[in-house]
């Protein structure tokens, strides 16, 4: 008996030390640290750029993930108050590039204002932002785990991270991290996000306020918002969609010269937001409850403000998937209309495809300029050396994604993701919470009635939400003239 204990004993020993060998020792987390000088808002600031790894720990102390983020923070001697501005863009698996290298960066790749033209293959040109906000607030970029230099470690797995409510706790263990670390507890915290980086704001602003270290936030700048995924879901029998989606079809068909020509802009979206509600709407809920002639006199108000034939408006029910708008509204010309940028343009070879067949141009316009210009900045500015590639976007994680708001084991039917309702409640637990919503008309992912529709519902105090408008796309600091004008609405939103 003795011997089998003495055996087995020996065993676990001998099992025990094999795992320690075979177990992986943890680097600590890779910091890159460099000093600057620049002009911002004509004044000159001296600031550091922090570009490195957060190690996130679980419960019992163990490694689970990096966090890469990049800091830029100014010299100061006193920055215990001093604003900090909290990026992140977007997917899930969007990486946050397209904030760092589009409009809140020190550098910004340019890219075609008027999007005439693709960005072709490098060289790319990188100028100096001097309307990055870095005279009024520190700027923290994130990347979440599995997107940019983040990566599981340890103990750590994807599914820890990646679904909605893993996301936002992990996001908001780092800014805890960060803010306990820089030792800025008292400073006003802001986040912004595009897209579902609006969603997780709006999580991670929730996850903040408990945990047992509460975090109030200041402000929240949502770009291109993305609360209640309802009216930015262009599907079948989905009429909320058809709603939602309708007055940026009469801005994107008047940009291309297909509609509403003679009046202005605001003019038009306005006479089509108001067809939208009195008239669009009721219809859509009535269905084939409308008269033949009721449905016609429909379908000639849906082509006067889509430009698409009313044949074609009556072929489709007077229910228009953006898909196929995307398609129709210039398949004469042989061209396809962007989603992210309804200004973009395709040339395809497949004339008679339902929908475009090579993407989005206004996403394949720009994703080749802007990662070569991040890469190449932080190789040769920021002086980082990493071994592994920066991934700009990362397709797989969508599909791995959890998108369940309980928890694991808990009953739910499958829903419309929506957080605009936590979003609201948050504002009646902080009074200073205010939020800013910027909207470009020709968004045809997240439209600006959607964003208009959400916030007059769900609770939310409308007092302290400020709504802004561009004439872009859903990136709509990729027009110049939007640029310029998002830089000052989140300076007059963050008082400054």
């Amino acid at each position: 008996m003795k011997a089998i204990y003495s055996s087995l004993a020996l065993f676990l020993c001998y099992i025990s030390v094999f795992a320690q060998e075979n177990e992986k020792p943890i680097p600590d987390p890779v910091v890159f640290e460099t000093s600057h000088q620049g002009t911002f808002h004509g004044k000159n600031i001296n600031y550091k750029a922090i570009a490195g790894e957060t190690h996130l720990k679980n419960k019992d102390g163990d490694p689970t993930a990096a966090i890469w983020s990049t800091a830029y923070i100014k010299d100061d001697p006193d920055a215990s108050k001093r604003p900090v501005l909290f990026i992140f863009n977007g997917g899930p698996g969007s990486a946050s590039v397209w904030l760092h290298m589009g409009v809140f960066g020190p550098k910004v790749v340019k890219v075609d204002s008027d999007a005439n033209s693709d960005d072709g293959a490098a060289p790319f040109e990188v100028i100096n932002n001097e309307l990055a906000l870095l005279d009024i607030t520190d700027l923290v970029f994130i990347d979440p785990v599995g997107t940019g230099y983040s990566h599981v470690i340890g103990k750590g797995k994807v599914e820890d991270f990646w679904g909605l409510n893993e996301d936002a706790s992990s996001i908001a263990q780092f800014i805890r991290l960060w803010i306990t670390q820089n030792q800025r507890w008292q400073s006003p915290k802001y986040i912004a996000g595009e897209s579902f980086g609006t969603t997780r704001a709006a999580t991670v602003t929730a996850a903040l306020e408990g945990g047992g270290q509460a975090m109030a936030l200041n402000g929240l700048i949502l770009i291109s918002q993305a609360l209640d995924y309802q009216g930015s879901t262009s599907t079948h029998d989905n009429i909320g969609s058809y709603f939602t989606y309708f007055p940026t079809m009469a801005a994107t068909a008047w940009y291309h010269g297909k509609a509403g020509q003679g009046k202005d802009l605001e003019d038009f979206v306005e006479e089509a937001r108001v067809f939208s509600y009195q008239d669009y709407l009721p219809a859509l809920y009535k269905g084939n409850q409308l008269s033949t002639s009721e449905k016609e006199v429909l379908a000639e108000k849906v082509a006067y403000f889509t430009g698409l034939e009313k044949e074609y408006v009556l072929r489709s029910d007077n229910r228009i998937l953006t898909s196929r708008f995307k398609k129709e509204l210039l398949r004469k010309e042989g061209k396809t209309i962007g989603t992210l940028d309804s200004r973009y343009l395709g040339e395809e070879g497949d004339h008679a495809a339902e929908g475009p067949t090579l993407g989005d141009p206004s996403s394949y316009g720009i994703d080749a300029a802007y990662t070569a210009a991040l890469n190449d900045y932080f190789s040769r500015t920021l002086k980082i050396k990493i071994d592994r590639p920066y991934f700009t976007s990362n397709r797989t994680i969508g599909g791995k994604w959890n998108w369940r708001p309980v928890a694991e084991g808990s009953y739910w039917e499958p829903s419309y993701v929506n957080v605009a309702r936590s979003l609201g409640e948050s504002m009646r637990r902080n009074k200073d919470l205010r939020v800013m919503v910027a909207n470009g008309y020709y968004d045809l992912i997240t439209p600006f009635l959607d964003a208009e529709h959400t916030f007059a519902r769900h609770d939310i105090p409308k007092e302290r939400v400020e709504m802004t408008y561009y004439e872009g796309g859903h990136m709509m600091y990729n027009h110049r003239p939007d640029f310029e004008k998002l830089v000052m609405d989140i300076r007059k939103f963050m008082g400054m």
